[in-house]
């Protein structure tokens, strides 16, 4: 059996790049505690620069035409006429509330079509200038991608409104046939979802079109393809289009069932095979009922997972380090003796350029209704600031107008708070927790800063509000880049080669009459590894006479 795995993991590993690049937790309105609908997306890409993307709206005179460039690489793609009224976007989250998150699950590569016009990225842009409610959104997507072409691969879309929220997934149709063959179905309002790099829609209904959307072909062009020979109503989009593989069970979907584990009514015990990667296992429903109601910082804290608590919790081996560090170098396989193993893929994982936490709510305008957590590298790691879906342009630290990959910028989010991270990765143990004591009061005073906004911003005009919440935009994320900035220093200066400056009660450092600091604590190695390391040497360090 191990063997068998063995030779899964490397087949699978030879196409990893973005395959296992981001996660989408969803929950209906009913699931969550105040009524919102809640979508995630952490866009998991090594090396890309994180960046909140801001789009105005406007109206378009006729032969105005509207460029396209591929979401990953910023390639041009091509251009194609521009709609004769635009909404404006900030993140990815429109005027309406309207939001479309992604993930990549690949699928048979030969459905991949280069020629397409369209990439799943600048689809997600174009839809949210033109659409206004998720169902709408469908619509133009599908349109979109039949009429210029779809050029990559499989792709799960997470698709919400203030009212309703939807998985969408789409496959193209292999070179020189435009198009795509795709499936939408609506999430339960009382359920939770999520989608993690596999496509996760197996059989669907074909007759409930107020829950269920699919192009016409979806089944014929399978059939066609010999993907499939059954009866109509046993088809399942995933078995035909993404077959999974222990890969796609391990590294993918187990993540999906450590949402659902931690949140699901049901025992989710029974679906654990299926997380670890066994053959044959029982593959988890697509949504599940939560056994309470989730608030967003249940939501914002899922986004932080480990594995904590399970079986794949990555706190349990000798890869953690001296530190006991929750991250492991990539990439994710690894050969030894010929032999290949791996390491798990949480949630949380250190190549997050960004994430999102978005949130849509029913009862209040659009423009205050509308909310985007946003923040830079892995959500464990920082902590998301909230920008209302009316602010104009990007705040200045997640612009892309201030830094990118290949310039340091004291101004920059993604570049504070990865200098912040790296600086914690290497002694976990002793820094995470000076870093979670600031993450998690600023996460307690924008919670309450966005309710009294929300009270404030209600007793005003359409135009003071809208004006009045996107200036709150601006100063929440640069209140957080003030912080981050002083946190980093804090840590250099606190913890400087691998020593800690002693501190009295008030947080000040201690010092000598004359000024200097006194002599700095030593910690070594904790406790655990310490054990580990006498256990692996033996009596090699043991110092005579003992």
């Amino acid at each position: 059996m191990k063997r068998t795995l063995f030779i899964l993991l490397s087949a699978f590993a030879v196409g990893l790049g973005n395959a296992l690049a981001c996660t989408n937790l969803i929950v209906g309105k009913k699931a969550s505690k105040d009524g919102s609908v809640m979508i995630t997306y952490s866009c998991d890409d090594y090396g890309a620069y994180g960046f909140m993307n801001w789009q105005p709206g406007g109206k378009h005179k006729k032969g105005e035409m509207r460029a396209l460039y591929h979401y990953e690489s910023n390639n041009y793609l091509g251009e194609i006429p521009e709609a004769k009224e635009t909404y404006s976007v900030i993140g990815l989250m429109n005027e309406f509330q309207l939001t479309i998150h992604e993930t990549t699950f690949g699928g048979r590569e030969e459905l991949e079509d280069t020629t397409g016009l369209f990439d799943y990225g600048s689809l997600m842009y174009v839809t949210l200038q033109r659409a206004r409610n998720a169902r709408e959104a469908i619509k133009v997507m599908a349109g979109l991608v039949e009429e210029y072409g779809y050029c990559s691969n499989g792709e799960s879309f997470s698709i919400a409104d203030p009212n309703e929220v939807w998985i969408l997934e789409m496959i193209g149709k292999g070179p020189g046939r435009k198009g795509a063959v795709w499936v939408a179905v609506r999430i339960p309002d009382d359920c939770i979802s999520a989608h993690a790099n596999q496509s996760r829609i197996r059989q669907f209904p074909l007759k409930d079109k107020e829950n269920c959307l699919y192009s016409k072909d979806v089944i014929s062009f399978a059939r066609e393809k010999g993907y499939f020979s059954g009866k109509d109503e046993e088809f399942s989009f995933q078995a035909a289009y993404a077959p999974t593989d222990f890969g796609a069970q391990r590294f993918c979907e187990a993540r999906v069932w450590s949402f659902f584990n931690r949140w699901a009514a049901e025992d989710m015990k029974p679906y654990l095979g299926y997380a670890m990667g066994e053959t044959g296992a029982d593959p988890m429903p697509l949504y599940v009922k939560p056994k309470q109601p989730l608030s967003v910082q249940d939501v914002k804290e899922m986004m932080r997972d480990h594995y904590e608590g399970t079986p794949l919790s990555v706190l349990n081996d000798p890869g953690m380090g001296p530190w006991e560090m929750p991250y492991r170098p990539t990439p994710l396989s690894f050969e030894v003796d010929g032999k290949q193993y791996f390491n798990e893929r949480p949630i949380s994982t250190q190549q997050t350029s960004c994430y999102y936490v978005s949130q849509m709510r029913s009862w209040l305008p659009d423009y205050i209704g509308g909310v985007t957590w946003f923040g830079n590298d892995d959500a464990n790691m920082t902590a998301p600031t909230p920008v209302y879906c009316c602010t104009v342009e990007a705040p200045d630290c997640y612009s892309v107008k201030t830094a990118n990959a290949f310039n340091f910028s004291l101004r920059s989010a993604y570049w504070v708070q990865n200098w912040v991270s790296n600086m914690v990765y290497y002694r976990y143990k002793d820094l995470f927790p000076e870093l979670k004591a600031v993450r998690d009061q600023l996460d307690t005073d924008f919670n309450q800063l966005v309710a009294d906004t929300d009270k404030q911003a209600q007793t005003m005009s359409e135009a003071e509000a809208k004006k009045f919440l996107s200036a709150f935009s601006h100063r929440a994320a640069q209140g957080m880049q003030n912080q981050w900035v002083e946190l980093a220093q804090n840590l250099i200066v606190k913890y400087n080669d691998m020593t800690v400056k002693k501190m009295d009660e008030n947080g000040r450092y201690l010092k000598t009459p004359g000024g200097n600091p006194r002599p700095v604590t030593r910690p070594g190695y904790p406790e655990t590894f310490r054990r580990q390391l006498i256990k692996q040497t033996g009596d090699r360090f043991l110092k005579p006479g003992q």
